[in-house]
């Protein structure tokens, strides 16, 4: 919550306990100097908590009657009640209007009279009215339509509960609401008449005739009429439940907040009552100081991340309000019989006194508190990203330096040098080092906030990165290389990538995080070295994508990059990452990197055994690990052929339809996972389950090709032949 909203909170808070100060003048029996009509359009609990404040704001001037009428969604009756007011001779009139036009007249009739007319909450069609108060209803409409949208990530089906017909913030909640979503993949399957009650909105969705199960939101124009929509859909039994959204947001127990902070509505938009500003403006009129003309409300959404505060916020306003009305009812009763109004009137001024100071000395302290620990924090935040900046400006160009320095000492050339050439390749590679260790430092100190890091002894710098004696490349059983898959914006990187890897892999390369995800749906390389910071789709995202796209999730990850903080790590490996490589790097240990993950990877091939082994593995090890072990594709896709190797129809097709993958996704996808082609991994498991068939049952040759699929019992039988060496009539024999 903003600092703005907790201090209009506590401005509240202390509003209310000044409530007190009424016993100064609680046993006057004075004629009142003003009397002011209310007439509300309704009666519900955001209306009785305005009317509450305009009571406590009464209190605290002198010679005020507030006289309060309710015309409970009736146009007709508001008008009479209007009329009543102005005859029992109200000085100003304060209307919410039922409707934009249907109670124009008694307004009129009242404000030719001289009667100063406040309109407040909603719009009359006439310009005869003194002043006019309300949030801005269009701007609540299209904020909610913004936060539904964010909310449904662009896309979704909403169903809209909408107001009062004819009241100007039904008409305008609902232009504000459609005009925020202009534009997105949201649809509004129907925007239904209720009005402001929890009943009709149940009634509306009950019988409403449009399919409920599809429905992702349900936005109302108010929270009552949210809660009635959401108890028509549970009496419909629809699961899962959409998300509901309403409006008001009010404080206390049954109230928009509380509902949200229970989850039973996802958001709500706090629409503000200000009684005691109304209040306060009728009064500034009636003594003839300046008023605004037109005051516009501002308030802000209900969330799950903020409810929890707002709604100790207002219990603890709500409570204040209930202890300071007692403490006036007590106080009257005190007064009426000792007579010491005055006593009573001095002790609790220096006691609302003492308070208050109180309050604003906690307040102010704590407002200074959170102020300097958000600029603390603040501060922190830009440190470190400026230090992930340079780091990233400084290992690129110290790659690119140390990479072809060492590609340099390693060719025949380099080898043959004089001594005073290998002495200045030396000197370079140290001065390379002793570079990439300062930045090392840099970002310690960074992390750590001490200084100590930079006194190390600079004499402890790696002088030149240990070689490796690399085993020979891993290659498919075809012969052929494998396919890695470059991304990294910065073209030199991917050139030096592309002379260290390509005699020994098949190299493509992309320029982003977003052309990398398209090529590697495209092609399904063996393995990806990415790098992090770039544009249109950094690396974390990337790598996420890759390992959420099923036809792609299998493909290990390499990010490559200069962000070398361990909270950096951390974040890549959460992302999915396989392996975490920091800029300037050793081509060595990015070749041995990629094949050990290479080698890793072609070991799971072993994992889709005939039925023998698969048993083997089970009783070797605790029952779970088999799902540990085995890729989650793989058993989906075992358990798909199993069920349906009856089939002799079953073909690639068919499966990668089944798991969500086109013929050439799901063709690559087994291949780097088993060794086999789809068509002959459907061949293996129909043949093994043959061959348990004829071991472990009565049935004939020709019954068991069937079962498992095969259209001919003598292709079965050759099959059978060519997999396990012997006929299948030699196996039962």
């Amino acid at each position: 919550m903003s600092p703005h909203n907790r201090l209009t909170m506590i401005r509240r808070l202390l509003y209310l306990t000044i409530i007190t100060a009424i016993i100064c003048s609680a046993c006057t029996n004075r004629k009142p100097n003003y009397v002011i009509g209310v007439s509300q359009c309704t009666e519900d609990i955001w209306r009785d908590w305005q009317n509450s404040e305009m009571i406590l704001e009464s209190m605290l001037h002198d010679g005020v009657e507030l006289r309060f009428k309710a015309a409970r969604d009736d146009s007709k009756r508001q008008i009479e009640q209007i009329d009543s007011l102005v005859e029992s001779g109200i000085q100003l009139l304060i209307v919410a209007p039922n409707q934009l036009a249907s109670v124009t007249p008694a307004i009129n009739r009242a404000y030719d009279k001289g009667i100063p007319v406040i309109v407040f909450e909603r719009k009359t069609d006439s310009p005869k009215y003194t002043a006019f108060v309300s949030a801005d209803n269009y701007e609540i409409g299209r904020m909610m339509g913004e936060y539904v949208e964010m909310r449904l990530k662009g896309k979704g089906r909403v169903l809209e509960i909408l107001g009062l017909k004819g009241s100007s913030p039904a008409e305008e909640r609902h232009k504000g609401f459609i005009d925020a979503l202009k534009g997105s993949e949201i649809e509004i399957v129907a925007s239904l008449q209720s009005d402001w009650t929890e009943e009709k909105g149940y009634e509306t969705v009950k019988n409403y005739t449009g399919n409920l199960e599809d429905i992702d939101l349900v936005f109302a124009h108010n929270d009552r009429s949210a809660l009635g929509a959401r108890r028509a859909f549970i009496e419909a039994k629809i699961i899962p439940l959409p998300l509901f959204c309403g409006i008001d947001g009010l404080p206390g127990q049954y109230g928009g907040i509380q509902m949200v902070r229970d989850d039973i509505l996802d958001a709500s938009y706090i629409y503000p009552t200000r009684g005691d500003q109304l209040l306060q403006l009728a009064l500034d009129i009636l003594d003839g100081k300046p008023y605004p003309k037109e005051t516009v409300l501002t308030s802000a959404i209900v969330t799950s991340e903020n409810a929890n505060v707002l709604m100790l916020e207002s219990d603890m306003v709500v409570r204040q309000s209930q202890r300071l009305t007692r403490l006036k009812n007590m106080t009257d009763t005190y007064m009426q019989q000792l007579g010491t109004h005055r006593v009573i009137s001095i002790l609790a001024a220096v006691l609302i006194f003492l308070l208050l100071l109180m309050i604003v000395g906690i307040y102010y302290h704590y407002l200074q508190t959170a102020r300097l620990n958000d600029e603390r924090n603040k501060m922190e935040r830009e440190k470190l990203d400026f230090y992930t900046q340079v780091s990233h400006e400084l290992r690129t160009p110290l790659t690119l330096i140390q990479g072809p320095l060492e590609e340099l000492t390693e060719t025949e050339e380099g080898k043959k040098a004089s001594r005073e050439t290998r002495a200045l390749y030396n000197m370079l590679r140290r001065n390379t080092n002793q570079l990439i260790e300062l930045i090392n430092k840099m970002l310690d100190v960074q992390a750590t906030g001490s200084l100590d890091i930079l006194a190390t002894d600079r004499q402890s710098t790696v002088m030149a990165p240990t070689q490796l004696v690399l085993p020979p490349a891993p290659v498919e059983d075809d012969g052929s290389k494998s396919t890695i898959l470059i991304v990294d914006d910065n073209a030199d990187i991917r050139t030096l990538l592309r002379r260290i890897l390509q005699d020994r892999y098949q190299v493509n390369e992309a320029e982003d995080g977003q052309q990398g995800l398209e090529l590697a749906n495209e092609i399904v390389p063996d393995l990806i070295v990415s790098d992090v910071m770039m544009p249109v789709m950094n690396g974390l995202e990337f790598c996420q994508r890759v390992k959420d796209n099923m036809a792609t999730s299998h493909i290990p990850v390499i990010l490559l990059t200069a962000r070398a903080l361990s909270k950096h790590q951390v974040e890549g490996y959460e992302s999915g990452a396989d392996g975490y490589i920091t800029k300037p790097f050793s081509a060595d240990v990015l070749i041995a990197r990629i094949d050990n993950l290479l080698r890793n990877r072609l070991r799971l091939k072993g994992l889709f055994g005939s039925e023998e082994e698969k048993e083997v593995r089970q009783t070797e090890a605790p029952a779970e690990e088999p799902q540990k072990k085995e890729d989650k594709f793989i058993i989906r896709f075992r358990e798909y052929i199993e069920q349906h190797m009856s089939d002799s129809n079953l073909g690639v097709e068919t499966i990668g339809m089944e798991l969500g993958l086109s013929r050439v996704q799901l063709y690559r996808k087994v291949k780097a996972l088993t060794g086999q082609s789809p068509v002959e991994l459907l061949r293996t498991v129909r043949l093994h389950k043959a061959r348990r068939l004829l071991q472990d049952s009565v049935k004939s040759i020709s019954e068991v090709a069937y079962e498992v699929g095969f259209t001919s019992p003598s292709y079965f039988t050759k099959c059978f032949k060519d997999e396990f060496g012997v006929s299948p009539s030699e196996l039962i024999s």
